[in-house]
């Protein structure tokens, strides 16, 4: 048996909406066995648009019963059946949650005439309830009310089951089948097609804009993932529906996977993606020359697309950094703006100014003592050479970090003498976040990352 089910709603999720009318068409694939509808109060105002789509006013359900009165009912009759709705995934979501919160677990096999429509009758301009009826004549008596498009949708479904000649439904209800989780507009094609190695996928909109970017171990059963349970929040029902497509780019590890995630999402910006998406407010030392000719050392926040000579999260650990590197190495205080310039210059710990900053000492002697200050700041920062498997027989792949650094990665042949020289020309450079440097200052110390 077949429960055909329509809802209407006050907003377009569960866990923040109630239902206002619900219609169940219960059918054996010939006939209609028994038919049931009600409006319901769903507790909370409803939107002016929402009235305006479906005809349903507060006035209308003010004297209809909540759902907790018609939820014993609703549970018998879909309990035993299986559950079918045009996008069934937002329908199923309503009634299960409301269910639930009336103390019914509802656990039903669900097919999606959406996702039907795709394969019994593929081609068609639109598989929306209203233009796939109007492509088959099948007149809506009350559209967007529960009990036409209930009644549409069976007589919709009827007409699958006689032209379902690749057995289509069949295999939507079979145990192992995922389809009757999948997004809607999303092919079941591109998801059976996904390797189970390591990876970056994108889930892309209507128009191809990559709306989420994710790093898997493997990519089939990472996006899989996504698809399964019921959670009613907005979120996740407004994400199913905008996916349209999946593309992705496979890697050799999951490092590699990581790395390549961090690297897209500062990139492409996706709305869906929450994660790494907060502003870094690191700074670096930035090294300039002045119009006498000195390099001098400065503090600034980093810029996108700039190259300071070391990086640091918080102000104070640079203002420690290069009071050090003043004391070790006797630059001047006021050539490194931790002294005004109108002041006198005694250095950190008092020492005898060398006159740099009265120009009275050569440019290049006090420069050298610069280029010596950052050669040993530079020094101190952690390399990492990390070689694995590659994608293909015959090559490894190669994630390179260099003086704290991360110049990028990528593969190469597996005969190639393994020093950086050489290896760096096959890699492909990307630029560094704090996510990367996080992920590759463990194996400097030789710990493993935990991915």
């Amino acid at each position: 048996m077949y429960a055909i089910v329509d809802i209407e709603t006050t907003g377009g999720h569960a866990s923040a909406n109630g239902i206002t009318e619900i219609a169940i068409y219960v059918y054996d694939g010939r006939e209609l066995v028994q038919h049931y509808e009600t409006l319901v109060n769903p507790g909370i105002p409803i939107p002016y648009y929402i009235t305006t789509l479906t005809g349903i006013s507060n006035e209308m359900v003010a004297d209809a019963p909540p759902f907790s009165a018609v939820a014993p009912m609703i549970f018998s009759l879909l309990k035993d059946n299986i559950f079918v709705a045009h996008n069934v995934n937002f329908d199923y979501s309503f009634v299960r949650y409301h269910l639930q919160e009336a103390g019914f677990d509802l656990q039903s096999k669900k097919l999606c005439t959406v996702r039907l429509g795709r394969k019994i009758f593929p081609g068609l301009p639109s598989y929306s309830l209203g233009n796939i009826c109007r492509h088959f004549q099948i007149p809506i008596n009350g559209r967007h009310r529960a009990a036409g498009d209930a009644e549409a949708t069976m007589k919709l479904f009827g007409l699958m089951l006689q032209n379902d000649t690749s057995n289509a439904i069949a295999g939507a209800l079979k145990g192992g089948s995922k389809e009757q989780f999948l997004p809607p507009n999303l092919p079941p094609e591109q998801v059976k097609l996904l390797p189970s190695i390591p990876g970056v996928y994108y889930f892309h909109d209507q128009k191809g804009k990559v709306v989420y970017v994710g790093k898997a171990r493997d990519l089939k059963k990472r996006v899989n993932s996504h698809f399964t349970g019921n959670n009613p929040g907005r979120q996740r029902q407004n994400f199913l529906r905008t996916i349209h497509s999946i593309t992705y780019q496979p890697t050799a590890t999951e490092l590699m996977a990581c790395i390549l995630e961090s690297v897209e999402i500062k990139r492409l910006w996706p709305p869906y993606n929450t994660s790494q998406k907060h502003v870094e407010f690191r700074y670096g030392f930035y090294l300039f020359e002045d119009q006498s000719g000195y390099l001098r050392l400065a503090i600034e926040k980093r810029r996108k697309h700039s190259h300071p000579v070391h990086s640091f999260n918080m102000l104070v650990d640079g203002h420690r950094m290069l009071r050090t590197l003043i004391r070790e190495f006797e630059l001047c205080p006021i050539l490194c703006f931790l002294q005004k310039e109108e002041g006198t210059c005694a250095g950190i710990t008092a020492q005898t100014c060398h006159g740099a900053c009265k120009r009275e000492e050569e440019p290049a002697v006090y420069n050298a003592r610069v280029m010596a200050a950052i050669g040993y700041l530079q020094q101190q920062q952690p390399s990492v050479t990390i070689i694995d498997k590659g994608l293909q027989p015959g090559e490894k792949s190669c994630i390179l970090m260099e003086k704290g650094k991360f110049y990028g990665m990528g593969y190469f042949p597996e005969h190639l003498e393994t020093d950086h020289l050489a290896i760096r020309e096959y890699l492909t450079p990307y630029p560094e976040n704090e996510t990367i440097i996080g992920l590759l200052r463990p194996y400097a110390s030789g710990v493993s990352a935990e991915l």
